[in-house]
């Protein structure tokens, strides 16, 4: 399995980067999927760039209803005319960020919520494949993400549950892989959720884990961030890649303790597993 990074809010590899996640799934078989689509067309052309086709994906997920996730969706659509898009049913609600301007809605075109070749995912647990699993129902909440105190919808005075939001799980040969797009309902606990779907232990974690504009004192930060470590090096074995909304400092307080166990992937990175 290789897996791409098209669309990060880094890059060590002189790409255009942008607000957002993409990442780019070939498996062992021949398979591609795309997991998440960036605000816009970005994620087409850094593909583009780094020579991989868009039009030959086989499949492609929008992890929740963020446009830092499913902005690209009509980009896609135009160019690649073959694959299913799964989304969950609610991602198309309301979805708004709390910011210094006051609420700011940072959900999808619902224009495009028609269009015949997405498929609504309203089960917990939905079979797209082969050993490619999508599930959503998260209700853990074991270190729960503070930054989604800023995050509403689709009451605009009711925070957001994050209903909308679906992770990815992928078992090829001896690899169990878990994909999520911020983790908003606490990587902890989706873990959890993927291991009880699986009925596997998790070997790999692609996920942005929601650390930044976490709200929380220097102190109490950096304690959410070592108990976050510690019970993420409890998955002994499990090798995590971060990026997009954890946050680079964030991110350095989790190398600090679990050292070789994770890494940051940036736009235009590959990992081979």
């Amino acid at each position: 399995m290789k897996i791409t990074s098209l669309v990060d809010n880094t890059s060590h590899a002189g790409l255009p980067v942008e607000h957002g996640l993409s990442l780019h799934i070939a498996l062992d078989n021949g398979q591609n999927i795309l997991f998440d689509m960036g605000q816009g067309s970005l994620f087409a052309s850094n593909a583009a760039t780094l020579g991989i086709d868009i039009a030959s994906v086989d499949a492609a997920i929008i992890s929740h209803g963020h446009y830092d996730h499913g902005g690209g969706l009509k980009t896609f659509l135009e160019k690649n005319s073959r694959a299913m898009v799964y989304i969950n049913t609610h991602a198309f609600e309301p979805h708004y960020s709390l910011r210094a301007t006051g609420l700011t809605y940072i959900g999808l075109d619902c224009d495009l919520k028609t269009n015949r070749r997405l498929i609504l995912c309203n089960n917990e647990t939905q079979i797209i494949g082969n050993g490619i699993i999508l599930f959503s129902g998260v209700n853990d909440n074991c270190l729960y993400p503070t930054g989604n105190k800023l995050l509403y919808g689709p009451e605009k005075d009711i925070n957001d549950d994050f209903c909308h939001e679906q992770s990815l799980i992928i078992t090829e040969n001896d690899k169990t892989v878990l994909f999520a797009g911020c983790a908003h309902t606490g990587i902890l606990n989706i873990m959890q959720k993927a291991e009880k779907s699986t009925n596997r232990t998790i070997t790999h974690v692609f996920a942005g884990m929601h650390l930044v504009k976490s709200g929380l004192s220097n102190n109490s930060e950096s304690a959410f961030i070592h108990a976050l470590s510690l019970k993420l090096l409890n998955h002994q074995g499990c090798r995590y890649y971060t990026m997009h909304c954890t946050g680079l400092p964030q991110y350095e307080l989790l190398k600090k303790n679990m050292n070789d166990a994770i890494g940051y992937m940036s736009c235009g990175d590959t990992v081979i597993i």
